[in-house]
């Protein structure tokens, strides 16, 4: 499923842009217009977006380390269950993203606390002026406390290694690349696009349909195997 798992975490990447437009939108124009009104450079925006998925890397990894270290107690069951946890937090974030459940907010909520701490760090590298101010300020961007984000890290939990656990959030972060750095970009023609009540309805309504495919998924092997 491993395969799967990754189309899977990039194609939610992709369609969360919905969710993105309005989470991380006031952080991109902070990044889209410079103090004379100009826009930075295209290397810049790049720059911004390799710390972002840096950091989702990170929490992968941390997050995949976790998950084999509890497959190590001896609970035979424990994969199966964070497995069918990741899909079913995937059914709400689509449920979310399409406008019919908040559940997902629950997740942001828990975050708030940390990303608290960690926006006056951010803050202190605005205006960025230099690459490495600029992956830097993108690193600590990675920190926003974000429902789906968080959504996709429980599928990390579940992917079994640490390696998977990162390979899976970086799948995540390629995906969210065109949305953001088309935010970065065009974000006064993009926005409105992705508002659209239908755009939203789609989008999540296909990352719901990816938890569900992964339950029926393991219940059929689980059939086929008994």
């Amino acid at each position: 499923m491993t395969e799967f798992s990754l189309l899977t975490a990039l194609l939610a990447g992709l369609l969360g842009g919905v969710h993105c437009v309005g989470m991380c939108g006031g952080i991109v124009a902070a990044f889209s217009f410079r103090a004379d009104g100009s826009s930075p450079p295209f290397r810049l925006h790049l720059a911004y977006n390799l710390g972002r998925v840096s950091s989702y890397v990170l929490f992968g990894a941390l997050a995949g380390a976790l998950g084999a270290s509890l497959k190590l107690t001896g609970f035979m069951p424990v994969q199966t269950m964070l497995y069918v946890l990741a899909q079913a937090v995937m059914i709400l974030l689509g449920l979310y993203l399409a406008g019919f459940n908040r559940w997902v907010l629950i997740f942001e909520r828990a975050g708030g606390g940390l990303w608290r701490r960690i926006k006056p760090l951010f803050q202190k590298l605005l205006p960025v002026r230099s690459l490495p101010q600029a992956v830097l300020a993108g690193m600590a961007w990675g920190w926003l406390p974000c429902g789906l984000v968080y959504s996709v890290l429980v599928s990390a939990l579940a992917a079994g290694s640490a390696t998977s656990g990162a390979a899976l959030m970086l799948a995540f972060g390629l995906g969210t690349l065109p949305n953001l750095l088309g935010m970065g970009l065009f974000a006064r023609q993009i926005q409105p696009f992705m508002q659209q009540l239908w755009v939203r309805r789609a989008a999540g309504l296909m990352v719901a349909g990816f938890g569900v495919w992964g339950l029926l998924t393991l219940g059929y092997s689980t059939f086929a195997n008994a």
